[in-house]
């Protein structure tokens, strides 16, 4: 099994000083494959099945960022 492609999006959304709230899915296209069933070595039952898989994943995420509300900038 081997990973095909892979497509997604998110958002994140900051409601107060130093939290945010976020949101992410991701849909991975996986190979399919085929499969002998029923390796008989006569050959009087044979079959294949084709296997194929496909993931959706979602994300629901809470942050917190310690220190100050932005970047520390050196003064002189």
């Amino acid at each position: 099994m081997f990973l095909s492609g892979l497509i997604g999006a998110g958002i994140e959304f900051g409601f107060a000083p130093n939290w945010s709230v976020g949101f992410e899915y991701d849909h991975l296209f996986m190979g399919d494959r085929n499969i002998d069933t029923f390796g008989v070595p006569s050959g009087l039952f044979s079959g294949t099945d084709r296997i194929r898989q496909d993931v959706d994943l979602a994300t629901v995420r809470l942050n917190y960022r310690f220190g100050g509300f932005g970047p520390v900038v050196p003064r002189y």
